[in-house]
């Protein structure tokens, strides 16, 4: 499972040229390429809290402010806060029964409503009170102002966009009731405002602006006299995570409503097909598509490899795996770049995609030879080592085999020029086979195609030189 933690061993280059790992990638079974995060468009599907698994649209996420009016979070470790029962018996000494009065805490950090002296509630889903925003006036007169401004804006450019040609038909004017409009223009009166909203700057509310002050007040003595207690004094995440307020004292510290987490679906943009879409349930952890690349290609893991020396040749093995339910064969070619014409009809921001800037600093000794991988098969995991195919392999390239996987010997030599410590890269192209099994309107029956993937790998670091020997 190491392979698994760091990705950085094995990487393949996407159509749009960033190096990316196989569980980061995505395959598109219409274009048959490789897609990555930035080749695909992210849709938010559902908008859901992942402590009461309460789901919905993003037209009602946005309502709420995208966050959760039954859970909160706890504002000193950011854990989900518990509703806790105690029972309350009556002071005065009357036979009342005893109530039960509930209180948020933290199983983590042990924080509770009382150490800031939020009251207790009567009910266990009580209205928890929750600390406003002291400048939430002024803002909010200040979200009006801007979508004034950004009405008026839109109006003179559609004014602009769509004048009004000037005509000398007064019949038509007295056809659809101009005459009146005309008359107060030559009046000097003012035009009746469109939709009952006049959209002059007069009519703009007046917002003070801010000014800048001269007098700052001075600190007071016991910031330079006595020493702080810093489990008094809230950290810098403990500020962030309220924005609004950023509490400089822990007893200043409230609980924030909890934000919605999102289900989000990927999509080509080059076809405008799903690769990847989640159940809609929150929790189902299923995917209705999922079309991720180490379930269509083959995938490349390191097994061995011998100490690197610049200059020097060693051995290294790679694990090669088919995930498909069908056989392939596969090619090793030296590195060979992306076919260029793809991009022949795309516009110039389309165009402005990252490069693979990584360079080999490793000669390489692939097979000449084709490996044929058999398809997966569950089964075979359970069952005895023998297998029952037998592959003309050649000894020296192909070391060990067992169902769906095969391991392959490469020879690499660094080159001389590389320094102690300095990291070893190498690339090649693998070429192996596909098929389709996606009806098409030009094709019901599976479909065959050879593929092309460009893989570079970081077997380790440069551990000495020939002349050290």
């Amino acid at each position: 499972m190491s392979y698994l933690i760091n990705e950085n061993y094995v990487r393949y280059e996407c159509t749009c040229g960033c190096l990316m790992p196989i569980s980061r990638l995505y395959f598109c079974r219409h274009c048959l390429k490789i897609r990555c995060g930035y080749c695909v468009c992210h849709e938010v599907d559902s908008h859901y809290c992942s402590n009461c698994m309460e789901h919905l649209s993003s037209a009602e996420a946005k309502v709420k402010k995208n966050r959760c009016n039954t859970c909160f979070d706890c504002p000193n470790c950011f854990h989900t806060l518990s509703v806790r029962a105690t029972t309350r018996h009556a002071e005065d000494g009357s036979t009342k029964a005893p109530t039960k009065h509930y209180y948020l805490s933290c199983f983590f950090c042990r924080w509770t409503t009382r150490d800031v002296g939020i009251p207790e509630q009567t009910v266990a889903s009580g209205n928890w009170p929750i600390k406003e925003n002291p400048h939430a006036e002024k803002l909010s007169s200040f979200l009006e102002y801007y979508k004034l401004v950004a009405v008026r804006e839109k109006s003179q450019r559609e004014k602009k966009t769509f004048g009004p040609h000037r005509r000398g038909y007064t019949s038509i004017t007295d056809k659809f009731g101009l005459t009146s409009m005309i008359a107060r223009k030559r009046a000097g009166l003012p035009s009746l405002p469109l939709g009952g909203k006049d959209m002059s700057p007069k009519s703009l509310p007046l917002i003070k602006p801010c000014e800048a002050v001269e007098d700052i007040k001075p600190l007071p003595e016991e910031f330079f006299t006595s020493a702080p207690d810093l489990t008094k004094v809230t950290t810098i995440a403990q500020r962030h995570s309220n924005p609004m307020l950023q509490p400089e004292k822990t007893s200043d510290l409230h609980p924030q409503l909890r934000q919605f987490y999102i289900k989000c679906s990927q999509r080509c943009r080059s076809c405008e097909h799903n690769v990847s879409k989640p159940e809609y349930n929150p929790g189902s952890v299923k995917f209705k598509i999922r079309n991720a690349a180490y379930y269509h290609m083959p995938e490349v893991r390191i097994m061995t490899c011998e100490p690197l020396q610049s200059g020097h040749t060693s051995e290294i093995i790679i694990k090669v795996v088919n995930p498909t339910q069908h056989m392939t064969t596969l090619q090793f070619s030296p590195y060979q770049k992306l076919n260029e014409d793809d991009n022949q009809d795309l516009t110039l921001s389309q165009i402005r995609k990252p490069i693979c800037n990584v360079v080999s600093n490793t000669d390489i000794d692939l097979p000449s030879s084709s490996i044929i991988l058999p398809k997966l098969d569950d089964a075979a995991e359970y069952a005895e080592a023998s297998d029952t195919q037998h592959f003309q392999d050649d000894p020296k390239v192909v070391v060990w085999r067992r169902g769906n996987k095969a391991a392959i010997k490469f020879t690499i030599t660094p080159d001389k020029s590389l320094e102690k410590g300095t990291e070893v890269i190498f690339s090649f192209s693998l070429e192996y086979s596909y098929i389709n099994t996606m009806a098409t309107l030009e094709s019901k029956q599976p479909q065959r195609s050879e593929l092309q993937a460009n893989v570079f790998v970081n077997p380790g670091q440069i551990v000495g030189n020939t002349n050290d020997d």
